[in-house]
C-alpha cells in the first residue's frame, strides 16, 4: 500500500504517541504502514507513507533522485541573484546543496489558511518559491532560503515524483498507485 497524505503544521511525522502533541496517529489508522521520508513539524504537505520497506527506502533514499517541489514563502523580495544562488548550489557551511530548481511563484491557488497564521508584519514584505530538490537534508529549504536572506515562513511540499497535494485537504490522505512516485520520472533506478 502507498499513500498521500497533506500533513497538517504542528503534526509529527511519527505514529508513537507523544504527550501534548498531534501524531500521524491522530490521522491515518492503518497498522503497519510508515512514512517514506519527513517533514518537521513546522513544515506541511505532501507525505508518502507505505507499508512496503523496500518502497519506504526508494522514496526516501536520494540516491533515487526522486524530484520534491516545495512553495516556500518567505520573508522579502527575491532577487534574481538570489535565485540563481538557490539554482547553482548554496554553501551551507556544513554542506553545499545539489543544483536545485528555484522560480518566484504567485501564492498557490487553493492554498489552506495555517493554523495558526504566519507572523504578519506591514512592513516587511513576503513572496513565494517554488524550490524543487533531489536530495533532502535536515531543514535543507529553511537553510537555503535564509543563507541568501530569505528566511522561510511557510514551507509547503507540493509534490514528490509525480505525486502531488492537489484536492487533498490538510489532515486528509489518499491510497495511491505504488508506481504513482515515478510515472513520468527518467531515472534507470526506479523501480519497473
Amino acid at each position: 500500500m502507498l499513500a498521500a497524505f497533506n500533513k497538517p503544521f504542528g503534526v509529527l511525522c511519527k505514529f508513537s504517541p507523544e504527550p501534548g502533541r498531534r501524531t500521524l496517529a491522530d490521522y491515518i489508522r492503518v497498522a503497519h504502514i510508515y512514512p517514506a521520508g519527513r517533514l518537521d513539524t513546522d513544515s506541511e504537505g505532501l507525505l508518502l507513507l507505505t507499508d512496503d520497506g523496500a518502497l519506504q527506502a526508494r522514496i526516501a533514499n536520494p540516491r533515487f533522485k526522486l524530484a520534491k517541489s516545495y512553495w516556500a514563502q518567505v520573508e522579502g523580495t527575491p532577487t534574481e541573484a538570489a535565485l540563481a544562488l538557490l539554482r547553482a548550489g548554496v554553501d551551507l557551511g556544513d554542506f553545499t546543496t545539489a543544483a536545485a530548481g528555484a522560480r518566484l511563484i504567485d501564492e498557490p491557488a487553493n492554498l489552506w489558511p495555517r493554523a495558526p497564521p504566519i507572523r504578519w508584519r506591514a512592513k516587511i514584505p513576503t513572496a513565494w518559491l517554488e524550490l524543487t530538490l533531489r536530495e533532502g537534508k535536515n531543514r535543507q529549504v529553511r537553510r537555503m532560503t535564509a543563507r541568501v536572506g530569505l528566511p522561510t515562513l511557510r514551507l509547503v511540499r507540493a509534490r514528490i515524483g509525480q505525486v502531488s497535494i492537489e484536492g487533498l485537504a490538510p489532515g486528509s490522505w489518499r491510497e495511491i498507485d505504488p508506481a504513482a512516485p515515478w510515472h513520468g520520472e527518467r531515472s534507470s533506478t526506479a523501480p519497473a
